[in-house]
């Protein structure tokens, strides 16, 4: 019985990794994405992006009660034919024939796709933790699903980048077709896969009643829930001016005057490869290490790293990985200031899963419901981006992460103050 129930978990823990994987695929796709738009539209270089993560405030709450109603594999499954759907509608907008009404036509897309990762992320955050344990261990399989999450973050800018290379006036969705017929075939595997693995269905064992509480009544979950806001905005924030910052040939930017939207999705790239490096790394010592602990160290990082890049000025430059078309992957100059913001990808690398992991202790049969609130306030990874880059606009992209720095100090508070259960006099069997 118990080689079984272990066969069953080993099934349940590779499906939910792959599931994480799908949710950057598809994520990491608005920011480089919005530099096609932003050649057309300048008000919409973030607005995929605000979309995707807008979806979250309407859809979290709904997500965690059809977790609770239907269940984990069939909540996966209208995930999943929902991104379908997205993937289907941002094709349309690459159509000559949409003509102005295409731009609609892609958010309209965007943030239908925010549905299917805000639900894919309601399931796939609280399976994990259960199938671990909760505690050090069920943070140790998050930021395992999170490794293979950094992977694809890494892929998709890069082939993006390439498939774009410089942005100019006629730089068009058509240009990134290939990528979204991609996308959509692995939606349609992954619904197929989904479909006959046998997934553990926690909710459906409990019985749903009014209960005398709820998850908002948890200090410690609800501080977690606003860290939760801010981290978002921090992980998307970073790459996503980077990219606008290294694309941006006039003196505002980089300067680069070739290939600068190739060069900047590529150096994009490292900042979630070394998320991926991260959360291998936490994967082997979370067993260890606390939760907490990491979560101090990586925030102090951080603002350490994000304030150095701030005070270097554009002029002192390194050579970073990059791609051009004449070139192909090659070593292209770039302001040093790139390259710090890019190692914030070590300490964003920990962030998710060591915030829902100490946000969720002890919720016992609130979780699933803390799961859905959790995903609404991720819509900061839409709204914290669209202020950096109007700060951006007016003060310059270095000064736009002073807000990155704001949101850091807050996470630092969280991991040495508001992480902490204060309500352990609350039942949660």
């Amino acid at each position: 019985m118990t080689k079984t129930k272990n066969n069953s978990n080993l099934v349940a823990i590779i499906t939910m990794c792959f599931i994480f994987a799908m949710i950057s695929f598809v994520t990491n796709m608005a920011a480089p994405f919005g530099n096609i738009w932003k050649g057309q539209y300048s008000w919409a270089g973030m607005m995929g992006n605000m979309m995707n993560f807008a979806a979250y405030l309407f859809m979290g709450i709904p997500a965690g009660k059809m977790l609770q109603k239907v269940g984990y594999k069939k909540t996966t499954l209208i995930a999943l034919a929902t991104g379908f759907v997205g993937m289907v509608i941002q094709w349309l907008s690459s159509i000559p024939s949409m003509g102005g009404a295409a731009i609609y036509v892609y958010l309209l897309g965007a943030f239908i796709c925010g549905f299917c990762v805000c639900m894919l992320n309601t399931v796939v955050n609280p399976m994990l933790n259960l199938l671990g344990g909760g505690g050090n261990r069920g943070n140790q399989l998050i930021q395992t699903g999170g490794t293979l999450n950094s992977l694809t973050g890494t892929l998709t800018p890069l082939l993006v980048g390439a498939l774009i290379g410089t942005v100019t006036d006629k730089t068009a969705m058509s240009d990134v077709a290939p990528l979204l017929f991609i996308a959509m075939g692995v939606f349609a595997l992954a619904f197929i896969i989904i479909y006959f693995v046998q997934i553990p269905e926690p909710a459906q064992d409990r019985k749903v009643s009014a209960y005398e509480h709820s998850a908002w009544n948890f200090r410690h979950f609800v501080l977690g829930a606003v860290a939760i806001f801010f981290y978002v905005g921090i992980e998307v924030g970073i790459p996503a001016q980077i990219i606008f910052y290294l694309s941006d040939a006039t003196e505002k930017g980089a300067g680069i005057l070739v290939n600068g939207a190739a060069i900047g999705g590529a150096v994009a790239a490292v900042y979630w490869l070394l998320m991926m490096v991260g959360r291998a790394a936490s994967t082997a010592i979370s067993g260890k290490v606390s939760t907490r602990t990491q979560m101090i160290t990586v925030s102090t990082l951080a603002i350490v790293l994000v304030l150095i890049a701030i005070f270097i000025p554009k002029s002192v430059t390194v050579n970073m990985p990059g791609y051009s078309a004449a070139d192909g992957f090659a070593m292209f100059q770039v302001p040093l200031s790139c390259l710090f913001l890019v190692l914030c990808g070590l300490c964003t690398s920990v962030m998710w899963g060591a915030i829902f992991n100490l946000a969720v202790e002890g919720l016992g049969k609130y979780t699933e419901t803390a799961s859905g609130i959790f995903m609404m306030l991720v819509v900061g990874g839409g709204i914290m981006p669209l202020i950096q880059e109007w700060i951006a606009k007016g003060a310059g992209y270095m000064n736009s992460y002073w807000l990155v720095v704001a949101m850091l100090a807050y996470l630092l508070y969280y991991a040495l103050v508001g992480s902490k259960n204060v309500n352990k006099d609350i039942p949660v069997e």
